[in-house]
């Protein structure tokens, strides 16, 4: 088989090489043997290929991409959940099927499967049903970045609904995904980014304010100003726009702190104390908040957005688009 690889020690994406020859996997008890047709790309891809991913520098040869949705070839021993021709998705934690976090390996960072194969072994815990209104691509878009953001949005003590002012930061997958979910949880989105153009994108997505941050460098005050502040952020920023977050909570608003993308001195979080404001840690989520997600997007038609998309040949391409000024969404990568 085929499979796109990064090497120990890798410090680039345009490091990737796709190696020939490599023999099928096999599945062992409890396990599944998956053939992927599509994949996409997160910004924690480019982290784990420069090596600033949690766990430092590959050690060794690995296939990177937690993100991938295709075909169960073949089933282990044991297996019961899912059968041969079933379309599935990857879960981004397969240990973490359900409840408190059991994060353990991760996919796609050389400690767990990385999902840029033609055939993956993943256990069973380790695959979701795909929503039954998708294609493979579009399934392929939610396993990292459409469980974060229903994690953000639906799960914890504050789930969004309807009414809810929601603030999504940029316009990328996770904030595309967030923005959609919102909507189709009756909630007012307000959305930021560098780009006029982008923006325009983001409002036919159904995004009722617009901020380019550029224009308006304190966002996040002006969100409380204009519109009595956010119920909820979708905060992929990091501590470099943490403290934008925090002053443009309402009352009683939640930050759900997910993104790493800037950096700087974590703000204080008194802020917090003035609105009744909580923030809360998100770290994609489990196999049982990726199902409730694909039944939500069939019961509200929910299609997540492709940006661009291309073969799988083409993988360090995806990966350049994805990673450069023109990106927009999901980048997806096909067989």
């Amino acid at each position: 088989m085929r499979a796109w690889m990064l090497p120990a020690g890798s410090d680039g994406f345009d490091k990737l090489f796709l190696k020939t020859d490599l023999p099928d996997p096999q599945p062992g008890p409890g396990e599944v043997l998956v053939a992927p047709k599509a994949w996409s790309i997160n910004y924690r891809d480019f982290a784990v290929a420069s090596g600033q991913y949690f766990g430092g520098v590959l050690q060794q040869d690995a296939v990177p991409l937690s993100d991938g949705a295709g075909e169960v070839v073949a089933v282990g021993a044991g297996v019961t959940t899912v059968a041969v021709g079933d379309h599935v998705q990857s879960s981004f934690f397969p240990l973490w099927v359900e409840g408190p976090p059991r994060m353990g390996p991760a996919l796609g960072d050389g400690t767990g499967a990385g999902m840029l194969a033609e055939l993956v072994v993943l256990p069973e815990s380790g695959v979701v049903p795909i929503a039954k209104s998708l294609s493979l691509a579009e399934a392929a878009c939610l396993p990292c970045a459409g469980v974060t953001a229903w994690h953000a949005l639906c799960e914890g003590g504050r789930p969004v609904t309807a009414g809810d002012k929601v603030l999504v930061l940029g316009s990328g997958g996770v904030s595309v995904l967030a923005l959609q979910i919102a909507r189709a949880s009756g909630a007012e989105v307000i959305a930021t980014s560098s780009s006029d153009a982008k923006l325009a994108r983001l409002k036919e997505l159904g995004a009722a304010h617009l901020i380019n941050y550029r224009d308006i460098p304190e966002w996040g005050a002006h969100v409380k100003a204009q519109f009595g502040g956010a119920d909820k952020v979708v905060e992929v920023g990091g501590t470099g726009t943490l403290g934008q977050s925090f002053a443009a909570l309402g009352f009683s608003g939640e930050v759900a702190l997910i993104g790493v993308l800037s950096h700087a001195e974590p703000p204080s979080p008194h802020a917090l104390m003035m609105v009744g404001g909580t923030l809360r840690g998100i770290f994609v989520g489990s196999a049982a908040m990726a199902r409730k997600l694909n039944a939500a997007v069939d019961a509200n038609g929910i299609k997540p957005v492709i940006g661009k998309s291309y073969a799988f040949e083409d993988a360090p391409a995806a990966y350049a688009h994805a990673w450069g000024p023109d990106s927009f969404a999901k980048t997806v990568i096909e067989l």
